[in-house]
Protein backbone atom coordinates (compact mmCIF):
# COMPACT_ATOMS: atom_id res chain seq x y z
CA UNK A 1 0.00 0.00 0.00
CA UNK A 2 1.56 3.27 -1.07
CA UNK A 3 0.72 6.92 -0.97
CA UNK A 4 1.68 10.22 -2.48
CA UNK A 5 1.36 13.54 -0.62
CA UNK A 6 -2.44 13.72 -0.93
CA UNK A 7 -5.46 14.13 1.35
CA UNK A 8 -6.90 10.85 2.65
CA UNK A 9 -10.30 11.18 1.01
CA UNK A 10 -8.68 11.53 -2.37
CA UNK A 11 -6.14 8.84 -1.58
CA UNK A 12 -8.90 6.34 -0.89
CA UNK A 13 -10.56 7.01 -4.21
CA UNK A 14 -7.33 6.79 -6.16
CA UNK A 15 -6.45 3.38 -4.84
CA UNK A 16 -9.96 1.97 -4.45
CA UNK A 17 -10.01 -1.35 -6.27
CA UNK A 18 -6.28 -1.81 -6.59
CA UNK A 19 -5.16 -5.31 -5.69
CA UNK A 20 -2.30 -4.43 -3.34
CA UNK A 21 0.88 -6.46 -2.90
CA UNK A 22 0.17 -9.61 -0.97
CA UNK A 23 3.37 -10.27 0.94
CA UNK A 24 4.00 -8.69 4.32
CA UNK A 25 6.92 -7.26 6.25
CA UNK A 26 4.90 -6.36 9.33
CA UNK A 27 4.80 -6.74 13.07
CA UNK A 28 1.66 -8.44 14.37
CA UNK A 29 0.18 -8.66 17.84
CA UNK A 30 -1.87 -11.53 19.29
CA UNK A 31 -3.15 -14.59 17.49
CA UNK A 32 -6.89 -14.08 17.76
CA UNK A 33 -9.34 -12.73 15.22
CA UNK A 34 -8.67 -9.17 16.41
CA UNK A 35 -4.98 -9.29 15.55
CA UNK A 36 -3.45 -5.94 14.70
CA UNK A 37 -0.47 -5.19 12.50
CA UNK A 38 2.02 -2.35 12.37
CA UNK A 39 4.52 -1.35 9.72
CA UNK A 40 6.87 1.60 9.47
CA UNK A 41 6.33 4.01 6.61
CA UNK A 42 9.09 3.85 4.03
CA UNK A 43 9.98 6.18 1.17
CA UNK A 44 10.23 4.09 -1.99
CA UNK A 45 12.78 4.41 -4.80
CA UNK A 46 11.48 6.81 -7.44
CA UNK A 47 12.70 8.92 -10.31
CA UNK A 48 11.22 11.79 -12.27
CA UNK A 49 9.29 10.64 -15.31
CA UNK A 50 11.25 11.21 -18.47
CA UNK A 51 14.59 11.56 -16.71
CA UNK A 52 17.59 10.04 -18.45
CA UNK A 53 17.88 6.43 -17.21
CA UNK A 54 21.18 5.33 -15.70
CA UNK A 55 23.54 3.54 -18.05
CA UNK A 56 22.97 -0.22 -17.79
CA UNK A 57 25.74 -2.10 -16.01
CA UNK A 58 26.65 -5.74 -15.66
CA UNK A 59 29.20 -7.21 -13.27
CA UNK A 60 31.83 -9.51 -14.73
CA UNK A 61 30.74 -12.60 -12.81
CA UNK A 62 30.83 -16.17 -14.04
CA UNK A 63 27.75 -17.60 -12.33
CA UNK A 64 28.74 -21.17 -13.25
CA UNK A 65 31.75 -21.06 -10.88
CA UNK A 66 31.49 -21.98 -7.22
CA UNK A 67 28.77 -23.63 -5.18
CA UNK A 68 25.72 -24.53 -7.23
CA UNK A 69 22.32 -23.50 -5.87
CA UNK A 70 19.28 -25.76 -5.61
CA UNK A 71 15.60 -25.18 -6.27
CA UNK A 72 13.82 -25.05 -2.90
CA UNK A 73 10.42 -24.35 -1.33
CA UNK A 74 9.32 -23.62 2.21
CA UNK A 75 6.26 -25.87 2.56
CA UNK A 76 5.34 -29.38 1.38
CA UNK A 77 2.75 -27.96 -1.02
CA UNK A 78 3.49 -25.27 -3.65
CA UNK A 79 1.70 -22.41 -1.93
CA UNK A 80 2.72 -19.03 -0.54
CA UNK A 81 5.53 -19.30 1.98
CA UNK A 82 8.68 -17.63 3.30
CA UNK A 83 12.30 -18.79 3.02
CA UNK A 84 15.27 -17.37 4.92
CA UNK A 85 18.96 -17.79 5.64
CA UNK A 86 21.77 -15.85 7.33
CA UNK A 87 25.39 -15.23 6.36
CA UNK A 88 28.30 -13.16 7.74
CA UNK A 89 29.17 -9.68 6.47
CA UNK A 90 32.56 -8.23 5.63
CA UNK A 91 32.35 -8.39 1.83
CA UNK A 92 33.87 -5.82 -0.53
CA UNK A 93 31.42 -6.65 -3.33
CA UNK A 94 28.08 -8.47 -3.21
CA UNK A 95 25.93 -9.43 -6.17
CA UNK A 96 23.05 -11.88 -6.32
CA UNK A 97 21.01 -13.59 -8.98
CA UNK A 98 17.65 -15.19 -8.25
CA UNK A 99 14.34 -16.24 -9.70
CA UNK A 100 11.15 -17.99 -8.63
CA UNK A 101 8.36 -19.99 -10.20
CA UNK A 102 6.18 -17.91 -10.02
CA UNK A 103 6.47 -14.86 -7.73
CA UNK A 104 9.10 -13.64 -5.29
CA UNK A 105 9.97 -10.63 -3.16
CA UNK A 106 13.51 -10.73 -1.80
CA UNK A 107 14.60 -8.82 1.30
CA UNK A 108 18.11 -8.29 2.66
CA UNK A 109 18.21 -7.10 6.27
CA UNK A 110 14.59 -5.99 5.98
CA UNK A 111 14.99 -3.99 2.78
CA UNK A 112 13.36 -5.07 -0.46
CA UNK A 113 16.19 -5.66 -2.96
CA UNK A 114 14.49 -7.62 -5.75
CA UNK A 115 11.14 -8.89 -6.99
CA UNK A 116 10.04 -11.02 -9.90
CA UNK A 117 6.94 -12.58 -11.42
CA UNK A 118 8.56 -14.39 -14.38
CA UNK A 119 10.90 -17.29 -13.61
CA UNK A 120 12.42 -17.25 -17.11
CA UNK A 121 13.94 -13.83 -16.41
CA UNK A 122 16.26 -14.05 -13.37
CA UNK A 123 16.89 -10.89 -11.39
CA UNK A 124 20.49 -9.73 -10.96
CA UNK A 125 21.26 -6.97 -8.45
CA UNK A 126 24.15 -5.41 -6.52
CA UNK A 127 23.33 -5.63 -2.81
CA UNK A 128 26.55 -4.33 -1.25
CA UNK A 129 24.85 -1.23 0.17
CA UNK A 130 22.37 -3.43 2.05
CA UNK A 131 25.01 -5.45 3.92
CA UNK A 132 25.92 -4.78 7.54
CA UNK A 133 28.67 -6.00 9.89
CA UNK A 134 27.93 -9.31 11.57
CA UNK A 135 25.06 -11.54 10.55
CA UNK A 136 22.96 -10.61 7.52
CA UNK A 137 19.52 -12.08 6.80
CA UNK A 138 18.08 -12.95 3.39
CA UNK A 139 14.30 -13.46 3.31
CA UNK A 140 12.35 -14.57 0.23
CA UNK A 141 8.56 -14.29 0.18
CA UNK A 142 7.44 -16.64 -2.59
CA UNK A 143 4.21 -17.80 -4.16
CA UNK A 144 3.16 -20.22 -6.87
CA UNK A 145 0.31 -20.03 -9.37
CA UNK A 146 -0.04 -23.76 -9.98
CA UNK A 147 1.92 -26.96 -10.61
CA UNK A 148 5.44 -27.14 -9.21
CA UNK A 149 6.93 -24.15 -7.39
CA UNK A 150 10.60 -23.38 -6.93
CA UNK A 151 12.99 -20.67 -5.76
CA UNK A 152 16.69 -20.44 -6.59
CA UNK A 153 19.36 -17.92 -5.56
CA UNK A 154 23.10 -17.40 -5.75
CA UNK A 155 24.92 -14.59 -3.93
CA UNK A 156 28.59 -13.99 -4.77
CA UNK A 157 30.65 -12.21 -2.09
CA UNK A 158 34.17 -10.92 -2.70
CA UNK A 159 35.78 -10.74 0.74
CA UNK A 160 38.40 -8.28 1.97
CA UNK A 161 41.07 -11.00 2.01
CA UNK A 162 40.54 -11.65 -1.71
CA UNK A 163 38.57 -14.86 -1.28
CA UNK A 164 35.15 -15.53 -2.78
CA UNK A 165 32.24 -16.85 -0.77
CA UNK A 166 28.88 -18.08 -2.03
CA UNK A 167 25.44 -18.03 -0.46
CA UNK A 168 23.14 -20.37 -2.37
CA UNK A 169 19.62 -21.70 -1.93
CA UNK A 170 19.60 -25.20 -0.46
CA UNK A 171 18.48 -27.43 2.38
CA UNK A 172 20.23 -25.22 4.95
CA UNK A 173 17.60 -22.53 4.37
CA UNK A 174 14.53 -22.41 6.64
CA UNK A 175 10.91 -22.29 5.52
CA UNK A 176 7.54 -21.36 7.06
CA UNK A 177 4.09 -20.21 6.00
CA UNK A 178 4.53 -16.63 7.26
CA UNK A 179 7.33 -14.33 8.38
CA UNK A 180 6.13 -14.24 11.98
CA UNK A 181 5.88 -18.04 12.29
CA UNK A 182 7.11 -19.52 15.56
CA UNK A 183 8.41 -22.72 13.98
CA UNK A 184 10.65 -22.96 10.92
CA UNK A 185 11.54 -26.17 9.12
CA UNK A 186 14.42 -27.02 6.77
CA UNK A 187 13.62 -25.95 3.22
CA UNK A 188 12.46 -28.69 0.88
CA UNK A 189 14.81 -29.27 -2.06
CA UNK A 190 12.88 -29.51 -5.33
CA UNK A 191 15.81 -30.10 -7.67
CA UNK A 192 19.27 -29.03 -8.75
CA UNK A 193 20.16 -26.11 -10.99
CA UNK A 194 19.67 -27.44 -14.52
CA UNK A 195 16.78 -29.76 -13.66
CA UNK A 196 13.47 -29.45 -15.50
CA UNK A 197 11.24 -27.73 -16.10
CA UNK A 198 13.51 -24.72 -15.58
CA UNK A 199 16.90 -25.79 -16.95
CA UNK A 200 19.99 -23.73 -16.17
CA UNK A 201 17.97 -20.55 -15.85
CA UNK A 202 20.80 -18.60 -14.17
CA UNK A 203 22.73 -18.69 -17.44
CA UNK A 204 20.19 -16.28 -18.85
CA UNK A 205 21.48 -12.71 -18.76
CA UNK A 206 19.19 -9.86 -17.72
CA UNK A 207 18.26 -7.42 -20.43
CA UNK A 208 20.52 -4.37 -20.65
CA UNK A 209 18.12 -2.13 -22.54
CA UNK A 210 17.92 1.35 -21.06
CA UNK A 211 14.86 2.24 -19.05
CA UNK A 212 13.51 2.59 -15.55
CA UNK A 213 15.14 0.12 -13.13
CA UNK A 214 12.99 -2.63 -11.65
CA UNK A 215 10.92 -1.64 -8.59
CA UNK A 216 11.49 2.10 -9.15
CA UNK A 217 8.46 4.40 -9.39
CA UNK A 218 8.21 7.05 -12.08
CA UNK A 219 6.60 10.26 -10.78
CA UNK A 220 6.20 13.89 -11.86
CA UNK A 221 8.79 16.39 -10.55
CA UNK A 222 8.43 17.15 -6.83
CA UNK A 223 6.62 13.93 -5.87
CA UNK A 224 7.74 11.01 -3.77
CA UNK A 225 6.02 7.73 -2.87
CA UNK A 226 5.74 6.16 0.57
CA UNK A 227 4.89 2.55 1.29
CA UNK A 228 2.48 2.51 4.22
CA UNK A 229 1.67 -1.19 4.49
CA UNK A 230 2.29 -4.43 2.63
CA UNK A 231 -0.75 -6.70 2.93
CA UNK A 232 -0.11 -10.21 4.36
CA UNK A 233 -2.20 -12.25 1.94
CA UNK A 234 -2.51 -15.37 4.09
CA UNK A 235 -4.04 -13.37 6.95
CA UNK A 236 -5.68 -10.30 5.43
CA UNK A 237 -6.26 -11.43 1.86
CA UNK A 238 -6.22 -9.16 -1.19
CA UNK A 239 -7.57 -5.67 -0.64
CA UNK A 240 -9.71 -4.50 -3.55
CA UNK A 241 -11.79 -1.70 -2.06
CA UNK A 242 -11.17 1.14 0.39
CA UNK A 243 -13.01 4.12 1.87
CA UNK A 244 -12.34 6.77 4.51
CA UNK A 245 -14.22 6.80 7.82
CA UNK A 246 -15.35 9.99 9.62
CA UNK A 247 -12.12 10.00 11.65
CA UNK A 248 -9.90 9.97 8.58
CA UNK A 249 -8.89 6.32 8.78
CA UNK A 250 -9.08 3.91 5.86
CA UNK A 251 -11.44 0.94 5.72
CA UNK A 252 -10.36 -1.86 3.36
CA UNK A 253 -12.08 -5.06 2.28
CA UNK A 254 -10.63 -8.38 1.21
CA UNK A 255 -11.79 -9.73 -2.12
CA UNK A 256 -12.54 -13.09 -0.49
CA UNK A 257 -13.62 -14.08 3.01
CA UNK A 258 -11.05 -12.38 5.28
CA UNK A 259 -13.25 -9.44 6.19
CA UNK A 260 -12.74 -5.71 6.62
CA UNK A 261 -9.79 -3.91 8.19
CA UNK A 262 -9.26 -0.42 9.55
CA UNK A 263 -5.99 1.30 8.69
CA UNK A 264 -4.58 4.21 10.67
CA UNK A 265 -1.94 5.54 8.27
CA UNK A 266 1.52 6.62 9.33
CA UNK A 267 1.56 10.37 9.90
CA UNK A 268 4.91 11.39 8.49
CA UNK A 269 7.75 9.86 6.52
CA UNK A 270 11.18 9.23 8.01
CA UNK A 271 12.54 12.33 6.25
CA UNK A 272 9.92 14.69 7.63
CA UNK A 273 9.71 13.64 11.28
CA UNK A 274 11.84 14.81 14.20
CA UNK A 275 11.68 11.37 15.79
CA UNK A 276 14.51 8.91 15.27
CA UNK A 277 11.90 6.24 14.54
CA UNK A 278 9.66 6.43 11.46
CA UNK A 279 5.94 6.73 11.96
CA UNK A 280 4.05 3.45 11.60
CA UNK A 281 0.82 2.35 10.00
CA UNK A 282 -1.53 0.35 12.21
CA UNK A 283 -4.00 -2.16 10.77
CA UNK A 284 -6.74 -3.86 12.78
CA UNK A 285 -9.53 -6.21 11.83
CA UNK A 286 -13.08 -4.92 12.15
CA UNK A 287 -15.63 -6.99 14.02
CA UNK A 288 -18.08 -6.99 11.11
CA UNK A 289 -19.61 -10.14 9.66
CA UNK A 290 -19.04 -9.10 6.05
CA UNK A 291 -16.40 -9.43 3.35
CA UNK A 292 -15.96 -9.41 -0.44
CA UNK A 293 -16.86 -5.71 -0.70
CA UNK A 294 -16.10 -3.97 -3.97
CA UNK A 295 -17.76 -0.74 -2.89
CA UNK A 296 -17.59 1.03 0.49
CA UNK A 297 -19.19 4.35 1.43
CA UNK A 298 -19.73 6.20 4.72
CA UNK A 299 -23.00 8.14 4.46
CA UNK A 300 -26.10 8.92 6.56
CA UNK A 301 -24.46 7.50 9.71
CA UNK A 302 -23.82 4.12 8.10
CA UNK A 303 -21.13 2.20 6.29
CA UNK A 304 -22.68 1.07 2.99
CA UNK A 305 -21.15 -2.04 1.46
CA UNK A 306 -21.48 -3.30 -2.12
CA UNK A 307 -20.79 -7.03 -1.83
CA UNK A 308 -19.70 -9.10 -4.82
CA UNK A 309 -20.05 -12.74 -3.79
CA UNK A 310 -19.30 -13.52 -0.14
CA UNK A 311 -22.56 -13.63 1.86
CA UNK A 312 -24.39 -13.01 -1.41
CA UNK A 313 -24.12 -10.12 -3.83
CA UNK A 314 -26.08 -7.13 -2.64
CA UNK A 315 -26.13 -3.74 -0.98
CA UNK A 316 -25.53 -3.98 2.77
CA UNK A 317 -25.05 -1.45 5.53
CA UNK A 318 -23.83 -1.30 9.11
CA UNK A 319 -24.74 1.53 11.48
CA UNK A 320 -21.71 3.50 12.64
CA UNK A 321 -21.67 5.22 16.04
CA UNK A 322 -18.99 7.88 15.67
CA UNK A 323 -18.94 8.78 19.37
CA UNK A 324 -18.39 5.16 20.41
CA UNK A 325 -16.33 4.43 17.28
CA UNK A 326 -18.27 1.19 16.87
CA UNK A 327 -20.40 -0.56 14.27
CA UNK A 328 -23.82 -2.13 14.66
CA UNK A 329 -24.95 -5.34 12.98
CA UNK A 330 -24.85 -5.71 9.21
CA UNK A 331 -28.16 -5.69 7.33
CA UNK A 332 -28.89 -6.44 3.69
CA UNK A 333 -30.87 -3.78 1.85
CA UNK A 334 -31.02 -5.23 -1.66
CA UNK A 335 -29.95 -8.27 -3.63
CA UNK A 336 -27.71 -7.73 -6.65
CA UNK A 337 -28.34 -10.18 -9.45
CA UNK A 338 -24.82 -10.99 -10.52
CA UNK A 339 -21.28 -11.37 -9.29
CA UNK A 340 -17.70 -12.20 -10.15
CA UNK A 341 -15.25 -9.97 -11.97
CA UNK A 342 -18.10 -8.29 -13.85
CA UNK A 343 -20.39 -8.01 -10.85
CA UNK A 344 -21.42 -5.07 -8.63
CA UNK A 345 -18.66 -2.61 -7.82
CA UNK A 346 -18.22 0.90 -6.41
CA UNK A 347 -20.54 3.20 -4.45
CA UNK A 348 -20.62 7.01 -4.60
CA UNK A 349 -22.56 9.65 -2.71
CA UNK A 350 -24.56 11.92 -5.01
CA UNK A 351 -23.42 15.56 -5.32
CA UNK A 352 -26.48 16.74 -3.37
CA UNK A 353 -25.75 14.25 -0.59
CA UNK A 354 -29.23 12.74 -0.84
CA UNK A 355 -28.70 9.41 -2.64
CA UNK A 356 -26.18 6.68 -3.42
CA UNK A 357 -24.89 5.74 -6.86
CA UNK A 358 -23.97 2.12 -7.65
CA UNK A 359 -21.95 0.88 -10.63
CA UNK A 360 -21.93 -2.70 -11.94
CA UNK A 361 -20.44 -4.78 -14.74
CA UNK A 362 -22.24 -6.55 -17.57
CA UNK A 363 -22.71 -9.83 -15.69
CA UNK A 364 -25.04 -8.03 -13.27
CA UNK A 365 -28.68 -7.64 -14.22
CA UNK A 366 -30.34 -4.26 -13.56
CA UNK A 367 -31.59 -3.86 -9.98
CA UNK A 368 -35.20 -4.52 -10.99
CA UNK A 369 -37.08 -6.56 -13.58
CA UNK A 370 -37.90 -4.78 -16.82
CA UNK A 371 -41.18 -6.04 -18.35
CA UNK A 372 -40.88 -6.78 -22.09
CA UNK A 373 -43.65 -6.73 -24.67
CA UNK A 374 -41.50 -8.96 -26.91
CA UNK A 375 -38.38 -11.10 -26.45
CA UNK A 376 -34.93 -9.70 -27.30
CA UNK A 377 -33.74 -10.10 -30.87
CA UNK A 378 -30.24 -11.54 -30.52
CA UNK A 379 -29.16 -11.77 -34.17
CA UNK A 380 -29.27 -9.24 -36.99
CA UNK A 381 -32.40 -8.71 -39.10
CA UNK A 382 -35.58 -6.67 -39.09
CA UNK A 383 -37.50 -7.09 -35.83
CA UNK A 384 -40.61 -9.22 -36.33
CA UNK A 385 -42.45 -7.89 -33.25
CA UNK A 386 -42.73 -4.32 -32.06
CA UNK A 387 -40.95 -3.82 -28.73
CA UNK A 388 -42.85 -1.46 -26.45
CA UNK A 389 -42.03 -0.07 -23.03
CA UNK A 390 -44.04 -1.50 -20.16
CA UNK A 391 -44.70 -0.07 -16.67
CA UNK A 392 -41.86 -0.75 -14.23
CA UNK A 393 -42.34 -2.33 -10.79
CA UNK A 394 -43.14 -0.10 -7.82
CA UNK A 395 -40.05 1.72 -6.57
CA UNK A 396 -38.27 1.37 -9.93
CA UNK A 397 -37.64 4.03 -12.56
CA UNK A 398 -35.27 4.62 -15.44
CA UNK A 399 -33.85 7.65 -17.19
CA UNK A 400 -33.23 5.39 -20.18
CA UNK A 401 -36.10 4.12 -22.31
CA UNK A 402 -36.45 0.49 -21.29
CA UNK A 403 -37.13 -0.81 -24.79
CA UNK A 404 -33.43 -1.50 -25.26
CA UNK A 405 -32.54 -4.33 -27.60
CA UNK A 406 -29.51 -5.83 -29.30
CA UNK A 407 -29.90 -3.34 -32.20
CA UNK A 408 -28.07 -5.48 -34.77
CA UNK A 409 -28.51 -5.09 -38.51
CA UNK A 410 -25.93 -7.76 -39.34
CA UNK A 411 -25.49 -11.23 -37.82
CA UNK A 412 -23.51 -11.16 -34.59
CA UNK A 413 -20.16 -12.89 -34.07
CA UNK A 414 -20.19 -14.21 -30.51
CA UNK A 415 -16.90 -14.47 -28.66
CA UNK A 416 -15.15 -17.62 -29.90
CA UNK A 417 -14.18 -18.65 -26.35
CA UNK A 418 -17.70 -18.18 -25.03
CA UNK A 419 -17.13 -15.09 -22.89
CA UNK A 420 -20.40 -13.21 -22.24
CA UNK A 421 -22.14 -15.43 -24.77
CA UNK A 422 -25.85 -14.87 -24.29
CA UNK A 423 -25.37 -11.73 -22.18
CA UNK A 424 -27.72 -9.11 -23.59
CA UNK A 425 -28.42 -5.38 -23.32
CA UNK A 426 -28.27 -3.20 -21.35
CA UNK A 427 -24.89 -4.51 -20.13
CA UNK A 428 -23.18 -2.77 -17.22
CA UNK A 429 -25.09 0.01 -15.53
CA UNK A 430 -25.10 2.91 -13.09
CA UNK A 431 -28.11 3.33 -10.81
CA UNK A 432 -28.99 5.42 -7.81
CA UNK A 433 -30.90 4.52 -4.68
CA UNK A 434 -32.08 6.10 -1.44
CA UNK A 435 -30.47 5.60 1.96
CA UNK A 436 -32.78 2.63 2.67
CA UNK A 437 -32.12 0.94 -0.68
CA UNK A 438 -35.85 0.87 -1.48
CA UNK A 439 -36.18 2.99 -4.63
CA UNK A 440 -33.91 2.42 -7.63
CA UNK A 441 -33.43 4.50 -10.75
CA UNK A 442 -31.30 3.46 -13.73
CA UNK A 443 -29.10 6.42 -14.62
CA UNK A 444 -26.77 5.19 -17.38
CA UNK A 445 -26.24 1.84 -19.18
CA UNK A 446 -24.26 0.16 -21.94
CA UNK A 447 -20.97 -0.56 -20.16
CA UNK A 448 -18.73 -3.61 -20.24
CA UNK A 449 -17.15 -3.62 -16.78
CA UNK A 450 -16.56 -0.23 -15.13
CA UNK A 451 -15.22 -0.62 -11.60
CA UNK A 452 -15.44 2.95 -10.36
CA UNK A 453 -16.81 6.42 -11.12
CA UNK A 454 -16.42 9.97 -9.79
CA UNK A 455 -18.27 13.29 -9.83
CA UNK A 456 -16.49 16.49 -10.77
CA UNK A 457 -17.00 19.83 -9.02
CA UNK A 458 -19.93 20.61 -11.33
CA UNK A 459 -21.74 17.38 -10.41
CA UNK A 460 -20.95 15.66 -13.72
CA UNK A 461 -20.30 11.92 -13.52
CA UNK A 462 -17.42 10.08 -15.21
CA UNK A 463 -16.86 6.32 -15.46
CA UNK A 464 -13.81 4.30 -16.52
CA UNK A 465 -14.94 1.33 -18.64
CA UNK A 466 -13.07 -1.85 -19.55
CA UNK A 467 -12.09 -3.31 -22.90
CA UNK A 468 -12.48 -6.89 -24.11
CA UNK A 469 -8.81 -7.76 -24.59
CA UNK A 470 -9.56 -10.80 -26.75
CA UNK A 471 -11.13 -8.44 -29.32
CA UNK A 472 -7.86 -6.60 -29.98
CA UNK A 473 -7.30 -6.43 -33.72
CA UNK A 474 -10.99 -6.83 -34.50
CA UNK A 475 -13.05 -3.98 -36.01
CA UNK A 476 -15.33 -3.96 -32.97
CA UNK A 477 -12.57 -3.66 -30.34
CA UNK A 478 -13.16 -0.80 -27.88
CA UNK A 479 -10.16 0.17 -25.68
CA UNK A 480 -10.54 1.06 -22.03
CA UNK A 481 -11.96 4.55 -21.93
CA UNK A 482 -13.40 7.32 -19.81
CA UNK A 483 -16.98 8.31 -20.57
CA UNK A 484 -19.11 11.23 -19.46
CA UNK A 485 -22.01 9.37 -17.84
CA UNK A 486 -24.79 11.82 -18.54
CA UNK A 487 -28.34 11.33 -17.32
CA UNK A 488 -30.08 8.72 -19.49
CA UNK A 489 -26.97 7.79 -21.46
CA UNK A 490 -26.46 4.47 -23.29
CA UNK A 491 -22.90 3.53 -24.31
CA UNK A 492 -23.75 0.58 -26.49
CA UNK A 493 -21.97 -2.42 -25.06
CA UNK A 494 -23.22 -5.55 -26.78
CA UNK A 495 -21.66 -8.99 -26.56
CA UNK A 496 -19.28 -10.16 -29.28
CA UNK A 497 -19.23 -8.07 -32.44
CA UNK A 498 -22.39 -6.15 -31.54
CA UNK A 499 -20.77 -3.20 -29.75
CA UNK A 500 -21.69 0.25 -31.02
CA UNK A 501 -18.96 2.19 -32.82
CA UNK A 502 -18.03 5.51 -31.23
CA UNK A 503 -19.51 7.45 -34.14
CA UNK A 504 -23.10 6.28 -33.51
CA UNK A 505 -25.32 9.28 -32.79
CA UNK A 506 -27.20 7.24 -30.18
CA UNK A 507 -24.29 7.59 -27.75
CA UNK A 508 -21.67 10.05 -26.57
CA UNK A 509 -18.13 9.35 -27.79
CA UNK A 510 -15.54 8.65 -25.09
CA UNK A 511 -13.96 11.57 -23.25
CA UNK A 512 -10.59 9.88 -23.78
CA UNK A 513 -9.43 6.41 -24.80
CA UNK A 514 -6.78 4.89 -22.53
CA UNK A 515 -5.89 1.69 -24.38
CA UNK A 516 -5.51 -1.90 -23.14
CA UNK A 517 -5.79 -2.33 -19.37
CA UNK A 518 -8.06 -3.14 -16.43
CA UNK A 519 -9.88 -0.14 -14.90
CA UNK A 520 -10.07 0.09 -11.12
CA UNK A 521 -10.01 3.18 -8.86
CA UNK A 522 -11.21 6.61 -10.07
CA UNK A 523 -10.97 9.94 -8.23
CA UNK A 524 -10.63 13.65 -8.83
CA UNK A 525 -7.65 15.40 -7.23
CA UNK A 526 -9.70 18.04 -5.40
CA UNK A 527 -8.10 18.99 -2.09
CA UNK A 528 -4.85 17.16 -2.73
CA UNK A 529 -1.57 18.86 -1.89
CA UNK A 530 -0.70 18.82 -5.56
CA UNK A 531 0.13 21.49 -8.15
CA UNK A 532 -3.02 23.20 -9.42
CA UNK A 533 -3.20 21.27 -12.71
CA UNK A 534 -3.31 17.97 -10.84
CA UNK A 535 -5.90 19.15 -8.31
CA UNK A 536 -8.48 19.33 -11.10
CA UNK A 537 -7.36 16.15 -12.85
CA UNK A 538 -9.32 12.92 -12.95
CA UNK A 539 -7.04 10.13 -11.70
CA UNK A 540 -7.42 6.56 -12.96
CA UNK A 541 -5.79 3.38 -11.71
CA UNK A 542 -5.04 0.59 -14.18
CA UNK A 543 -4.57 -2.82 -12.57
CA UNK A 544 -3.00 -4.56 -15.58
CA UNK A 545 0.01 -2.29 -16.00
CA UNK A 546 0.21 -0.93 -12.45
CA UNK A 547 -0.20 2.62 -13.72
CA UNK A 548 -2.07 5.71 -12.55
CA UNK A 549 -3.18 8.20 -15.19
CA UNK A 550 -4.12 11.85 -14.77
CA UNK A 551 -6.84 12.98 -17.18
CA UNK A 552 -7.00 16.72 -17.81
CA UNK A 553 -10.54 17.65 -18.84
CA UNK A 554 -11.55 20.52 -21.12
CA UNK A 555 -15.21 21.51 -21.67
CA UNK A 556 -16.36 20.72 -25.20
CA UNK A 557 -19.89 21.87 -25.91
CA UNK A 558 -22.06 20.31 -23.22
CA UNK A 559 -19.52 17.54 -22.57
CA UNK A 560 -15.74 17.20 -22.24
CA UNK A 561 -12.62 15.99 -23.98
CA UNK A 562 -9.69 14.62 -22.03
CA UNK A 563 -5.91 14.61 -22.31
CA UNK A 564 -4.16 11.55 -20.87
CA UNK A 565 -0.97 11.87 -18.81
CA UNK A 566 0.87 8.94 -17.24
CA UNK A 567 1.16 10.07 -13.62
CA UNK A 568 2.57 7.15 -11.62
CA UNK A 569 3.97 3.78 -12.65
CA UNK A 570 6.48 1.14 -11.62
CA UNK A 571 8.09 -1.80 -13.38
Amino acid sequence: MTRLPIGWTNFAGLFGGVALLAAASVTSADDDSQKSFTQAAEVMPAQVRGAEPPAPQRANIDWSIGTRPEWIWGTPEPRACVLKTTFPGGAQTARLKATCDNVMRLYLNGKLVASSSEWKDPVEVDVLQNLKPGDNELVAEVDNEGDVGGFILKLVLQMSDGSTQYVVSGSDWKGARTRDAQEWSPARVIGKLGDGPWGDVLKREPELAGGVPRDVFEVPPGFHVERLFTVPKEELGSWVCIAVDPKGRIIASDQGDKGLCRITPAGQSRESTNSSEPASTTVERLNLDISAAQGLLFAFGHLYISVNGGKGSGLYRATYDEAADAFGPVEKLRDFRGGGEHGPHALRLSPDGESIYVIAGNHTDPPFDVPRSAPPQTMGSVRSEVLKTEPLPEGASSRILTNWDEDLLLPRVWDARGHARGKLAPGGWIARTDLEGKTWELFSVGYRNPYDMAFNADGELFAYDADMEWDMGMPWYRPTRVVHATSGSEFGWRSGSGKWPTYYLDSLPPVVEIGPGSPVGVEFGYGAKFPARFQKALFLCDWTFGTMYAIHLTPDGSSYIGEKEEFLSRT
